[in-house]
């Protein structure tokens, strides 16, 4: 469909002789039209940002829906606001089909659309906005039929993924054959999850971003849980997005990648930081994990609780994320896979809020394989600054830096706090 709409976007650019994108209901970005002119005629700052990263900010998205976008039937002029980075006036051709607004088409009026005749109020239109709505509206035709196929698909991978073991067979073919009979999909193609933690689930619909491209479903989950995970973990409470991918390659996950990128710029991505953990090294706001490739749908059960795991292991470890492949995020692959515990009574001293510094410390001298030199360097500190914090934890936990034994159980107990 993505070429379909480019032609669709470049009769509207030729009929009006107007820059145009085209934009979905969240602002995410699915096709523009060339224009002739010179770089700096036909765009502007906010423009700019919506190709390069094909998607317009949160606070883009509010300046532009507070002129009624959402609401209009017939098209509206949107003036400039230089404050706002639009430096030109827009023309806003609303996409809807039998009622329900699905996207939007943006025309940059560079001068000569200034006086054009957009109708209401009992006005026809100019033949040229007339022409352009017809476009528009199938251009709606097509988002609404793609919109219904992508939450088809979405409860089917919601199935899969959410089923025991003994109804997952049945539930992979039913997501192939879906995926065959509605995008024309090859048996066979490459497959990966891709896990936003957390996801805003208020008034969102089954395929809440349907546009992006190599994206084939997505589905909000709850929390991970028996089935799902194998256990729960409450520090991950919270919805995760579950994002089923095109890849090229198994072993490719780029197009993964990209999907997450933009994903965790939504403003559906993200929220409060997760409960538990210590003071001062809770996770940030949002992460993505991606799971490994396969070419079974069977396997995807798998690569979800992969994708899971490593979204809370880069909400846990601020150097893996904002987005981690599961095969990237080290003795994390363990420590999510462990059941939710309380901590050893040998290390719960030190989680506590006012050990924070020293937790701190502790983590980074056994990060740098306990070299003393290292470490200071990294927290910027003195030598005899970081023994005797090494003794202070020596005294509080009983343990012995200097006995292997001790280091991986303090060392597995810091990192599995952040989890």
């Amino acid at each position: 469909m993505r070429s379909d709409y480019q032609q669709l976007v470049d009769e509207i650019s030729a009929a009006l002789g107007a820059p145009a994108t085209l934009e979905d209901r969240d602002f995410g970005l699915i096709a523009f039209g060339a224009h002739e002119g010179e770089d700096d005629e036909v765009m502007d700052p906010v423009r700019t940002r919506s190709i390069l990263q094909r998607r317009s900010s949160a606070a883009v998205r509010a300046w532009f829906e507070a002129f009624g976008i959402a609401r209009a039937t017939t098209p509206l002029r949107i003036p400039p606001d230089p404050a706002a980075g639009v430096f030109k006036g827009r023309i806003c051709l609303p996409v809807r089909h039998r009622g329900i607004v699905h996207g939007y088409v943006w025309l940059l009026d560079d001068g000569h659309l200034t006086d054009l005749a957009l109708g209401g109020h009992g006005t026809p239109p100019d033949p040229r906005i007339a022409q352009a709505m017809e476009t528009a509206a199938r251009i709606g035709a097509l988002l609404a039929d793609e919109s219904r196929a992508g939450s088809e698909l979405a409860e089917l991978l919601r199935e899969l993924l959410t089923s025991r073991s003994t109804g997952r067979p049945a539930a992979a073919v039913a997501l192939r054959d879906a995926l065959r009979d509605t995008l024309r999909f090859i048996p066979g193609t490459p497959l990966t999850l891709v896990a936003v933690l957390p996801w805003d689930t208020a008034a969102t619909d089954a395929a809440p971003l349907p546009s992006l491209p190599g994206l084939l479903a997505a589905y909000p989950l709850p929390a991970p849980g028996d089935a799902l995970a194998g256990q729960r973990h409450p520090a991950a409470a919270g919805p995760a997005l579950a994002a089923l991918v095109r890849l090229r390659q198994t072993g490719s996950l780029a197009p993964a990648h990209t999907v997450a990128d933009h994903l965790l710029r939504s403003p559906r991505a993200g929220g409060a930081p997760a409960a538990g953990g210590r003071t001062g090294s809770r996770p940030g706001p949002g992460a993505a994990g991606i799971g490994i490739g396969t070419r079974e749908p069977t396997d995807l059960p798998a690569a979800w609780r992969q994708a899971l795991d490593a979204a809370r292991a880069a909400r846990a470890e601020p150097r893996l994320g904002p987005v981690a492949q599961w095969d990237g995020i080290g003795a994390y692959r363990l420590l999510t896979a462990l059941p939710a515990t309380e901590p050893d009574p040998a290390i719960a001293p030190l989680l506590s809020p006012a050990h924070a510094e020293l937790a701190r410390t502790a983590e980074a001298f056994l990060d740098c394989a306990g070299q003393a030199g290292r470490t200071a360097q990294q927290l910027g500190i003195h030598r005899q600054t970081l023994y005797y914090r090494l003794g202070r934890v020596k005294k509080l936990t009983g343990l012995d830096l200097d006995e292997g034994a001790d280091r991986l159980l303090l060392h597995m107990a810091l990192k599995a706090a952040r989890l």
